[in-house]
C-alpha cells in the first residue's frame, strides 16, 4: 500500500503537468515549492516572467451601427 507523501507527490506531479502545458509558469513555480516541502526536487524548473496569466481571451470592441 502506498503512503499519503507518495499519493501526494503524484497528484503534485499530475498538477505540475497541466500547468506546464498551459504555459502558467507562475502555478508550476508554487507547485516546485510545495514538491520541495515534501522532499521532491522536479526535474524541470520553471521559468519565471513578468507576464500576467490570464484565462480570458481578450475581444475588440463592438462595432456601432
Amino acid at each position: 500500500m502506498t503512503d499519503r507523501r507518495t499519493l501526494e507527490i503524484a497528484a503534485l506531479l499530475d498538477e505540475r503537468r497541466g500547468y506546464v502545458v498551459r504555459g502558467l509558469s507562475g502555478r508550476i513555480a508554487a507547485v516546485d515549492a510545495a514538491l520541495a516541502t515534501l522532499g521532491y526536487a522536479a526535474s524541470e524548473t520553471a521559468a519565471l516572467d513578468n507576464a500576467p496569466e490570464t484565462a480570458a481571451v481578450p475581444r475588440g470592441r463592438k462595432r456601432r451601427r
